[in-house]
């Protein structure tokens, strides 16, 4: 551990797969966790680690069986909106994130998340 670290956060998941190696559930917990450090139920997760030596992505993205699609869309939207924020926070380049944010709305408007208000 370095010196500078000070302390270490540790996240666990839990995927429950049926014969067929489809998620049925997941699970994660995690002690840096403001709600508690037990399990939690979620339908879906999808995880990006950029590796430091070989400076490439690696994911894993997994829903459980019983994920609707209105639910998908939502889950893809919020992915959207919070990569865009963590694009602007990273790297201060306005114009970019708020050319991702126009597509974040596109894709709200195309799947019925943001619906149109009237004039």
């Amino acid at each position: 551990m370095s010196k500078e670290v000070v302390t270490v956060s540790k996240i666990d998941l839990e995927i429950d797969l049926n014969d067929k190696k489809l998620p049925v559930g997941i699970r994660w917990k995690s002690d840096a966790n403001p709600q508690g450090t037990d399990f939690s139920e979620c339908k879906a997760i999808s995880l990006a680690l950029f590796d430091k030596e070989y400076k490439d992505t690696f994911k894993i993205d997994l829903w459980t069986t019983e994920m609707q699609v209105v639910e998908m869309d939502r889950f893809i939207f919020q992915t959207l909106r919070s990569l865009g924020d963590t694009y602007f926070k990273a790297t201060n380049n306005q114009e970019l994130a708020n050319e991702m944010q126009m597509f974040v709305d596109y894709f709200g408007k195309k799947t019925g998340i943001i619906t149109e208000e009237p004039q």
